[in-house]
């Protein structure tokens, strides 16, 4: 493995000082929540060695929120992060391919990267709405094509594929014989529709998700994996075992007392996040040195600066930050153009959010 740290990562907000940051427009996620803010405490737990799988009343939880998906075909993992990382070793290798949509989370990207395997990218264009092209998806694949990664909703755009192309890209794993891998990750955000978990529909496929985006609790790293090829769950729990035999018995229970509020911690957020995407939408249409694709998923969009090309890209995002205290995510996380950025409206307040964009624009005409 050829590791090297992500370009997302050295520069998080957490690595630059969130004391630094006024108005931070660049986290994924809703609000980080605390154990009061969701009605928890934490139970006199021992802590011995858990469940390998993940609980069994956790996975249970999980699996009960699509048909079609049994307890067994949950995989507990640390963090989406760390699904995304026992999927990848466990089924490329140096000799193989992969296919990937860009702009992608970072993990989809840099791991495959890290074990040397063969990449096609296809490119999602601002011009298309960032729609998913089945067909060049298609075109791309290879002899030796292992896996094809997607997300949805899509990670940073916020877009949504249909349910037909959906379906097609489960035929095409399987009439290929490789997987299909569906990040999910903000599946719960949805606001106009739900797409089925993709695993439910095919053996070919697996689904992987976690509770640190839609519900706000990252620092319990707890997501998931979800495939009904009970030998290929099998290697997956393998490859879990050698990295770290089972999870922590504190962080499942904290995850089972969410999971457990599930459906009314949504019903509450669900209309917040949806008027925090208006929020940007209204300063958007009053914007004209800025454009976006609206969201139909997640916290997160990536808006396109429509400037001119001697406009100094470098220059905007120092000042956005130094002069406005501002920090959103530059095109060049997701290997895009720096014209791109994304730009978070679950994690900050109101307040904080309608100041951040304001300070866009005004750091646009300085």
């Amino acid at each position: 493995m050829n590791y090297t740290r992500m370009v997302i990562e050295r520069e998080a907000p957490e690595e630059y000082g969130y004391e630094r940051i006024r108005y931070n427009l660049s986290e994924s996620s809703i609000t980080d929540q605390k154990l009061s803010d969701i009605g928890l405490s934490l139970p006199d737990l021992t802590l011995f060695y858990g469940e390998h799988r993940g609980d069994k009343a956790l996975r249970d939880l999980i699996a009960a929120q699509d048909a079609g998906i049994a307890p067994d075909d949950v995989l507990v993992t640390a963090g989406a992060a760390g699904a995304l990382f026992i999927i990848s070793t466990s089924l490329l290798s140096a000799s193989d391919h992969l296919v990937v949509i860009r702009p992608n989370y970072a993990t989809n990207i840099e791991t495959p990267r890290a074990i040397g395997c063969a990449i096609s990218f296809v490119d999602l264009a601002f011009e298309e709405g960032f729609a998913i092209d089945v067909e060049r998806i298609k075109a791309a694949m290879r002899p030796n094509t292992r896996l094809i990664s997607v997300t949805c909703p899509h990670n940073p755009t916020g877009t949504m594929m249909s349910r037909a192309d959906l379906d097609a890209l489960v035929a095409l794993a399987e009439a290929s014989g490789c997987h299909l891998l569906v990040d999910e990750t903000y599946r719960d955000l949805s606001y106009d529709k739900r797409l089925p978990v993709a695993a439910s529909l095919s053996k070919k496929a697996i689904s992987v998700s976690s509770l640190s985006k839609a519900f706000g609790i990252p620092g319990i790293r707890i997501g998931w994996l979800i495939t009904r090829d009970a030998a290929l769950q099998e290697k997956f729990l393998a490859a879990k075992e050698q990295i770290g035999i089972c999870g922590s018995v504190i962080d499942e229970g904290i995850a089972l007392g969410m999971l457990d509020r599930r459906d009314a911690f949504l019903a509450k957020l669900l209309p917040e996040m949806a008027k925090r995407r208006d929020i940007v939408q209204a300063w958007i249409d009053r914007e004209p040195l800025v454009d976006w694709v609206r969201p139909e998923g997640g916290v997160v969009g990536f808006p396109r600066l429509d400037v001119e090309s001697g406009f100094d890209l470098d220059r905007f995002y120092i000042r956005l930050l130094e002069d406005h205290g501002t920090y959103v995510g530059p095109g060049h996380w997701f290997e895009m153009e720096k014209r791109f950025f994304r730009v978070g409206f679950g994690w900050p307040t109101e307040a904080q959010l309608r100041g951040g964009l304001n300070a866009i624009s005004a750091a646009l005409r300085q």
